[in-house]
């Protein structure tokens, strides 16, 4: 396996909450997916999860080298937890032909906030050329 890229990102909570309460469903809409909102809506505290969501898409983007161009719209990237509450990335649209040019095999990703932030750091781990460090 080789690293192809890395990403992080920190919000602050009060931005996205702002952004919520002045736009609504239609900022929701165009952020996240309908799988994501619902996640976000069912916990405790809703803004800091949709703010976790967000640094999680901009770190992800980053570690793809693209942010947001070539296709790429906010809902090609979609972050899911596994049973055990692990956070996973799911990519389509343009996301996913970027990754799949990258030949990335997978994306980690982890995820932390509090009431005033949300912070996220990605990992695009792929089977690409081993190139030695010059």
């Amino acid at each position: 396996m080789a690293i192809v890229g890395i990403g992080t990102d920190i919000v602050e909570c009060l931005r996205v909450g702002r952004m919520i309460e002045q736009h609504g469903e239609l900022f929701l809409s165009r952020v996240y997916t309908a799988r994501e909102i619902r996640y976000c809506q069912e916990r405790r505290r809703t803004v800091e999860h949709f703010a976790g969501r967000w640094a999680a898409k901009e770190a992800i983007l980053k570690c793809l080298g693209t942010g947001w161009r070539k296709g790429i719209c906010w809902t090609d990237v979609e972050v899911r937890n596994d049973l055990e509450g692990k956070p996973q990335v799911l990519l389509c649209g343009g996301a996913k032909d970027w990754a799949q040019r990258l030949r990335i095999a997978d994306i980690l990703i982890s995820i932390s906030h509090c009431r005033a932030y949300a912070t996220a750091y990605a990992l695009a781990t792929g089977m690409g050329d081993e190139r030695p460090l010059t």
